[in-house]
């Protein structure tokens, strides 16, 4: 598979590193061109075998722009269908390289789409991440089960929010609020009464009660 190169579009490169908070090189690629770029190679990439395509994700996830990261984990979610247990948790370290919220939300939405097509299998996948020593990971936890609706396992959510309910780190009261948020949807009794029995941040309770 030959390799995608993006293009420096030296316009967008200074806005896009300043949004990026400067902690990672752009090539100043937007993302509908992105798109554009990627689509060829997303459709050939169905074809590699899984180890190749592996070892695709982390070539390009360790190349130095910022496109290369996106590019590489949206090889992971266009091949989902393809992927077992084993070749998802093969992607875990990845989700420790290169961080911000950014990358870390792109890859929950990976994990998210390999679990509600194997329901079977969400604990095992939530354990990858509960109590995880790098709070990055247990944003994922927490997060896991976004757009799952009526398929939510009320009970890990509430573990996983429980287990960093006192944590002082923005994102991570940003993802509870979040989680929250979006379960309040379909279930706002359960929220409204977890948010009483339980004693929220601010942050997660002023996201986490938009809707209720």
């Amino acid at each position: 598979m030959e390799p995608l190169i993006f293009p420096h579009q030296i316009e967008n490169i200074g806005p896009m590193t300043r949004y990026m908070k400067n902690l990672f090189p752009f090539c100043g690629v937007k993302k509908p061109q992105r798109a554009l770029l990627e689509r060829p190679y997303l459709k050939e990439s169905l074809k590699l075998p899984m180890p190749e395509l592996l070892e695709e994700i982390f070539r390009n996830f360790y190349k130095e722009e910022r496109e290369y990261q996106y590019y590489a984990i949206d090889l992971a979610q266009k091949n989902i269908k393809r992927f077992s247990l084993d070749d998802l948790a093969a992607l875990l370290p990845l989700l420790g390289e290169k961080t911000w919220w950014d990358s870390i939300d792109a890859w929950r939405k990976v994990f998210s789409t390999w679990v509600l097509a194997h329901p079977t299998e969400i604990k095992r996948v939530y354990a990858f991440f509960y109590q995880h020593e790098n709070f990055w990971y247990r944003r994922v936890a927490i997060n896991l089960q976004l757009m799952f609706k009526e398929q939510t396992d009320t009970e890990l959510l509430a573990q996983a929010i429980l287990a960093d309910l006192t944590t002082e780190e923005f994102f991570i009261q940003k993802a509870i609020g979040w989680a929250l948020r979006d379960y309040s949807k379909v279930n706002p009794d359960w929220v409204r009464n977890f948010m009483q029995q339980h004693s929220l941040s601010k942050l997660a309770l002023r996201e986490g009660s938009k809707y209720i």
